[in-house]
């Protein structure tokens, strides 16, 4: 630091801070607890599975960094009151939550979703996704700091472009695109309302990352359709992931709040 200012690289620094990841041991939740904890932060990986969870986090402290796995049932709120109150009172705060997580019930057109199953999806990426957000931001607002992202994706931004699918037999469900939608209005919605405590609140929206898609014969027409339609031409890989969320939880972006970043290669462009 010279004076008041700091480093730019310091900006990005996460030491001393705690985040919480939903779905921590998913695709998408391995790769963000990472990130994280390699700019120094402490990561709680939370799911239904403290397992799996722990598993994953067991892998990030082989490389020296600090996480922990726990469970969290976000049907249920008893276990988000609890979940959110032991981590605090365990850490002594929590500074970023990334709420990852995602149900998938179900990935059918309207004509063949069910009330069961919308509502079986709605439990975890609406009223999960609002229950685990109040319970953190009570503890963040005591703070008066905080930084919220949620991780929404393409189809919160543009719909479902369902020839891309092909012959594959694969589709987009609509309460998948109704949850990512709903994501980010949510987060526009906190950001405006918490500003005044120093707590943002911001969206990602990615594109296609799935390793698994791209070794399987069977979904090999989608991933080419896929690939043709995005401008930079291949899916999202590992790192893709990562500066985007460091970007969002540090103080590099302490005057940018409300937002929905696009990672997504271009295909959000046309």
């Amino acid at each position: 630091m010279e004076g008041d200012r700091m480093h730019t690289q310091h900006l990005f620094r996460l030491d001393g801070q705690v985040a919480v990841v939903t779905g921590g041991s998913g695709l998408y939740g391995k790769l963000i607890s990472r990130a994280l904890g390699e700019m120094g932060a402490t990561v709680i990986l939370a799911s239904r599975s403290a397992e799996s969870c722990e598993r994953a986090a067991e892998e990030l402290r082989r490389d020296g960094l600090r996480a922990e796995g726990r469970s969290l049932d976000l049907e249920s709120e008893e276990s988000v009151l609890g979940f959110a109150a032991q981590t605090a009172a365990d850490y002594g705060r929590i500074d970023m939550l990334v709420n990852n997580a995602v149900s998938r019930v179900g990935l059918a057109d309207l004509e063949h979703t069910s009330k069961e199953g919308w509502e079986a999806a709605q439990r975890v990426n609406g009223t999960g996704l609002m229950l685990i957000t109040k319970a953190v931001v009570a503890h963040m607002r005591e703070r008066r700091s905080g930084s919220i992202i949620n991780i929404s994706s393409i189809q919160g931004a543009v719909g479902p472009h369902f020839p891309v699918y092909g012959d594959t037999g694969m589709t987009s469900g609509i309460e998948y695109t109704f949850s990512k939608w709903g994501m980010v209005g949510f987060t526009k919605w906190l950001a405006n309302y918490y500003a005044k405590y120093n707590i943002r609140a911001n969206c990602i929206s990615p594109g296609g990352y799935n390793p698994g898609l791209l070794e399987d014969e069977n979904r090999k027409e989608f991933v080419e359709n896929y690939k043709a339609l995005t401008p930079m031409g291949r899916f999202a890989d590992e790192e893709d992931i990562k500066g985007p969320v460091v970007f969002l939880a540090s103080r590099a972006s302490q005057y940018v709040t409300g937002h929905n970043l696009l990672v997504d290669g271009g295909w959000t462009n046309w």
